[in-house]
C-alpha cells in the first residue's frame, strides 16, 4: 500500500515486474478522477464565467458538503468489503429527532446529543445485522433507507420544524475566507487519508476487503473493524444530518433525499472498488469536486432534475466500468 491508501500487497507486488513511476501514476483511478475534473471546470467555465471564481466554487460545494462528508466514511466501508445505502436516511431521521426534541422543549445541547447517538444507534444496528447476523449489508441497508425515512416521516409528518436562529447558516461561517462546511470536509479527508495510508489500522481494513478469511487467520479481527466503520458512518451521517439542518434552517424528513446516490457515486467515481480491498481517500475527495461541479453546470445549463439524474446515473455505470477496467490492467 502507497501514501495514497491503495491495497496493493507486498506479495503482489512481488511477483510482477516493476513499472515506471509515470506508467504507475497514469494507470491510477485518481488520475482518471483528477483529468475528469479539469474537463469539468474547462466546461463549466465555457457555460458560466462564475466558474472561474473560486469563491462561487467554495460557495457552490457547501450544498453537498454533508453528502461529501459521508461519503468519506462511506469509501472506508467499501474498502472493507461492505456497504451501506442507509446512510442519507439516518442523515434524515437523526436530524428530525434533534429537531422534534429542541421543539420539544429539551435543552439544545441534549436535543443535539439525542440527534448523534440516534445515528450512532443506527449505524450499530445495520454492523448487528450485517456483522452479527452474516446477512448481505447491500440487502440489510436497502431495507433501513427504507425503515430510517419512513420513522423520519413519521416524526416530522409533511411540515418543516424549524431550528433556532442561532443555529442556522453553518455554511455563513468562515474561516480565513473559506465556508466551514468546506474546512471540515478537507480536515475530515486529511485525518481519514492518513488513517488509511500511514496507520495499521488503515493497512487492516484493506486486508480485510481483499480477503476476508486470509485477514482472520492473520489475526486481524476482521468483525471488531467492521463494526467500527458501520458505527463511525452512522455517527458522520447523524453530524452531516445536523449540519444540513443548520444550512437549511429547519428539517423536513426528505432531507437528503437521494443522497446515497451522490455517495456511493463519489466512491466509484474516485476509484473504490466496489467489491473492496481497494479505494482511497484523495480519489473521494477529488470525486466529490468533480460531481459538484458537474451538478452545478448542469443547472446553470437549465437541465431539468430528470436529466440531471440520468447523467448521474451514467456517470455511476461509467465509473464502476473503469475503475475495474483500471485494476484489471494494474494487476496485468
Amino acid at each position: 500500500m502507497n501514501a495514497l491508501g491503495t491495497s496493493e500487497t507486498g506479495a503482489t507486488s512481488a511477483a510482477k515486474p516493476t513499472r515506471p513511476g509515470w506508467q504507475t501514476a497514469l494507470i491510477r483511478p485518481e488520475t482518471m478522477t483528477f483529468v475528469l475534473l479539469i474537463i469539468g471546470v474547462i466546461g463549466a467555465s465555457m457555460l458560466s464565467p462564475f466558474f472561474l471564481d473560486i469563491n462561487y466554487i467554495l460557495r457552490s460545494f457547501t450544498l453537498s458538503a454533508e453528502i461529501a462528508l459521508v461519503a468519506l466514511v462511506l469509501t472506508m466501508v467499501i474498502i472493507a468489503g461492505e456497504i451501506d445505502l442507509s446512510a442519507a436516511s439516518n442523515m434524515a431521521l437523526s436530524a428530525c429527532l434533534f429537531a422534534f426534541a429542541q421543539q420539544a422543549g429539551i435543552p439544545m445541547p441534549i436535543a443535539i446529543g439525542i440527534g448523534l447517538l440516534a445515528g450512532l444507534a443506527m449505524g450499530g444496528f445495520n454492523a448487528l445485522m450485517v456483522v452479527g447476523l452474516q446477512l448481505p449489508s447491500i440487502i440489510v441497508t436497502i431495507g433501513t433507507l427504507i425503515a430510517y425515512r419512513g420513522l423520519a416521516q413519521v416524526i416530522a409528518g409533511d411540515k418543516s420544524i424549524r431550528v433556532p436562529d442561532w443555529f442556522i447558516g453553518i455554511n455563513n461561517q468562515m474561516i480565513l475566507g473559506i465556508p466551514l462546511p468546506v474546512v471540515l470536509f478537507v480536515l475530515t479527508s486529511i485525518v481519514l487519508g492518513l488513517v488509511l495510508s500511514a496507520t495499521i489500522y488503515g493497512r487492516q481494513i484493506y486486508q480485510v476487503g481483499t480477503n476476508e478469511m486470509a485477514a482472520r487467520h492473520a489475526g486481524i479481527r476482521s468483525k471488531k473493524i467492521k463494526v467500527g466503520l458501520f458505527l463511525l458512518l452512522g455517527l458522520a451521517s447523524a453530524v452531516a444530518g445536523l449540519m444540513t439542518a443548520s444550512r437549511l434552517g429547519s428539517v423536513r424528513y426528505d432531507i437528503a433525499l437521494g443522497g446515497e446516490l451522490q455517495m456511493v457515486l463519489m466512491a466509484m467515481l474516485g476509484g473504490t472498488y466496489i467489491f473492496g480491498g481497494r479505494g482511497s481517500i484523495l480519489g473521494t475527495f477529488l470525486a466529490a469536486w468533480l460531481l459538484v461541479i458537474v451538478s452545478t453546470g448542469m443547472t446553470v445549463a437549465n437541465l431539468l432534475p430528470a436529466v440531471q439524474l440520468t447523467v448521474l446515473g451514467i456517470l455511476l455505470i461509467v465509473a464502476i466500468i473503469a475503475t475495474n477496467f483500471i485494476y484489471s490492467r494494474a494487476q496485468r
